[in-house]
Formats: structure tokens, C-alpha cells, sequence
């Protein structure tokens, strides 16, 4: 089982992982506050700005202060550079 690290420590499973999606569309605001009203929402931001949405198999949705390019660039292996992470993680 492979784990990404989303942010400030938290991880989630690669395997269960179903889309990586920026949060400004209406539709995924709804799809938030809808999570959010099911008590299905993980917020993993740590009081930040939420720049990533991890929609799980689980049907959880989970909230992350990085880009979507960096999770996914960690799903795909790729490591960042410590300093660039906690440029974004600001």
C-alpha cells in the first residue's frame, strides 16, 4: 500500500485515490458542502487555504493546502524539494 503525503504530515492511500481536483468550480464547492452535511469531509489543511480536492473510493472527500500538481507529482513518485513545499504549504 502506497501512502502521499497531502500535507503538514497527513497521508492517504495511492490505491484509493479516485481524482485530484482544484476546489473553485461550483460543482466541487457543492460536492464539498455536501461531503461536509454527510460527515464524509476530511479537512487536511490545517486552517489554510484549501488548493486540492481528493475525491476517495470511499466516497470521503478530502481537503489538502498544496496544489494538485504537487499531490499528484507525489502520487507519480516524484519527489519536491522541501523549501518549494513550504513555499506552497503557506
Amino acid at each position: 500500500m502506497k501512502l502521499i503525503n497531502i500535507g503538514f504530515g497527513n497521508m492517504v492511500s495511492a490505491g484509493r485515490l479516485i481524482a485530484i481536483v482544484s476546489p473553485e468550480s461550483a460543482p466541487i464547492k457543492r460536492m464539498i458542502q455536501e461531503a461536509r452535511d454527510r460527515g464524509v469531509l476530511i479537512d487536511a489543511t490545517y486552517g489554510r487555504r484549501t488548493r486540492a480536492v481528493l475525491i476517495m473510493d470511499s466516497d470521503h472527500i478530502v481537503l489538502s493546502a498544496l496544489q494538485p500538481e504537487t499531490v499528484a507529482g507525489r502520487l507519480g513518485g516524484k519527489e519536491t524539494d522541501l523549501a518549494a513545499e513550504e513555499g506552497e504549504e503557506m
